[in-house]
């Protein structure tokens, strides 16, 4: 054997999983990156008053530093995925996490509105390559049995971001200030570049011989079933999560927001866990039991709305069944498409966007016309529709097995 051959025996042994045990080292680092994209999305919602006095802007203003986040995601998931589909995966990894290093650091020291906006605008950006790239890069550093729980361990760190790191980035905040805040954040983000450089393995891109345009990529049989569930899914779910105080106010457990967010925070870490144990055996059974149990939780919470501790019970079962939701999708999707998951990961994330502003608008909508009575038979109703074609598109998007 040559030196040339000898070199790329060795980068393809290092790109191909060996083992069957999982790669903890690198699926904790995509975990932290899914936690530091979470925390950066979501932390300005519960320091708005700060920020405002910060920026001497009007908290309605502040609120766009989101929406500018968003905008990001939304915008350039699919075409920039789609364009860097066949860069290697680790340096890509990088530069994402590079992204978050930066405007996070610009935030934290900002005094300019505008900057802050463009900043916030381009942290969305880094957002929307990480998620269409980062369960295609869990999968492949695992052979084909530990595929799902390659991924529920990748995607840990999005709910212990929603259910511990955003309770305690408020609290931060509000004591030490919102700057500081982000200035943690981008101390967060320097240690990870460090572990990536350390322990990631890399991956060559996808050939561009075998890349598919995105017309072909969702006529791929089970990609549209799929984000199909994710848009009525992820709009049932926003449209509750968005609005969750007025429902409690209407309940009488408006004191106890925070109680409440915590049982759903903690089922959500529990609910992921158990996806993760089970996924490889079972996702067709999961998503559709997922769905179920989101049903019966927006029944009770119809029904149950005088009766706390009902409450508390379909809050619980909302955050078990919707911890899993992500590693759930992300699979079927990556299933279905194939070689080309990355493509459909970005789709999956545009149409996930999409499901966060539908569902803050059609919120407003049934709060200021139907009143908040409606929200859980909204809910229920689209969660029926999301099962219902779950439970057709059983042939690809959500098989039995694996194949």
């Amino acid at each position: 054997m040559n030196k040339h051959q000898l070199t790329s025996s060795r980068r393809a042994a290092a790109s191909t999983p060996a083992t069957d045990r999982l790669p903890w080292a690198a699926l904790l680092a995509l975990a932290m990156a899914g936690f530091i994209c979470i925390l950066t999305e979501t932390i300005p919602a519960g320091l708005l008053p700060q920020i405002a006095r910060g920026l001497q802007i009007s908290e309605s203003l502040a609120g766009q530093l989101v929406t500018a986040y968003a905008l990001g995601t939304l915008l350039t998931a699919i075409p920039l995925t789609a364009a860097t589909n066949n860069w290697r995966r680790r340096p890509l990894l990088l530069l994402c996490m590079f992204g978050f290093l930066l405007f996070n650091s610009v935030t934290a020291f900002s005094s300019s509105f505008g900057l802050t906006l463009i900043a916030r605008f381009m942290a969305g950006v880094s957002s929307g390559i990480l998620w269409g790239m980062s369960a295609g890069y869990a999968r492949r550093m695992v052979p084909d049995a530990l595929k799902g729980r390659a991924m529920a361990v990748a995607m840990l760190g999005s709910p212990i971001a929603l259910a511990l790191g955003v309770p305690a980035g408020t609290f931060l905040g509000v004591f030490a200030g919102w700057r500081f805040v982000f200035g943690i954040m981008s101390l967060l983000a320097m240690l990870l570049i460090l572990w990536m450089m350390w322990k990631m393995p890399d991956f060559a891109g996808q050939p561009s011989a075998k890349r598919r345009s995105l017309y072909n990529v969702m006529t791929i049989p089970g990609v549209r079933p799929v984000l199909a569930v994710v848009l009525a899914w992820m709009l049932a779910h926003n449209i509750l999560y968005t609005y969750i105080a007025p429902y409690l106010a209407m309940v009488g457990l408006v004191e106890r927001v925070d109680v409440v967010l915590l049982v759903f925070g903690v089922a959500s870490v529990a609910g992921i866990i158990l996806i993760g144990l089970l996924i490889d055996r079972m996702l067709r059974a999961m998503v559709l039991i997922s769905l179920a149990g989101f049903a019966v939780a927006s029944i009770l919470l119809g029904i149950g709305s005088s009766e706390p501790m009902i409450v508390y019970i379909a809050i619980a079962l909302w955050g078990v069944t919707f911890g899993g939701a992500a590693t759930l999708l992300q699979t079927a999707a990556a299933e279905a498409a194939g070689d080309h998951a990355d493509v459909a990961q970005s789709m999956l994330v545009t149409a996930w966007n999409l499901a966060i502003g539908g569902g803050g608008l059609i919120g407003a909508l049934l709060l200021e016309t139907l009143g908040v009575i409606s929200f859980p038979w909204t809910l229920s109703l689209l969660v029926i529709i999301a099962l219902l074609i779950a439970f057709v598109a059983k042939e690809h998007g959500f098989r039995s097995n694996r194949g």
